[in-house]
């Protein structure tokens, strides 16, 4: 069972400020919490596979597969500015004074 000085200590390590009727109601709280973990581990799961979700999910993106970009000249034409094989693009940071 979780006690109030507990509450306090675990309250002033996550650096929060509770009041004294804050730290009494939280006692009481997590104290019921930790009854419920204590009524789980009494059941037995030792049949129960591993899972980390309770449904299952699973990934419905496309593969990653490799394609060939097009046609260069045609992707620099629609190009506003570029230099060589290099978009240009309008300067966003200032130059630092050293």
């Amino acid at each position: 069972m979780i006690d109030q000085t507990q509450v306090h200590k675990v309250a002033n390590l996550a650096r929060l400020a509770l009041t004294e009727a804050e730290e009494v109601q939280f006692t009481t709280q997590l104290g019921s919490i930790l009854d419920y973990f204590e009524q789980l581990s009494e059941l037995d799961v030792s049949n129960v596979e591993p899972t980390t979700r309770a449904i299952d999910v699973s990934n419905i993106t496309r593969p990653d597969d490799l394609q060939p970009n097009g046609d260069r000249d045609a992707i620099f034409a629609n190009a506003p500015d570029q230099d060589g094989d290099f978009f240009k693009v309008p300067k966003i940071m200032k130059d630092q004074e050293a």
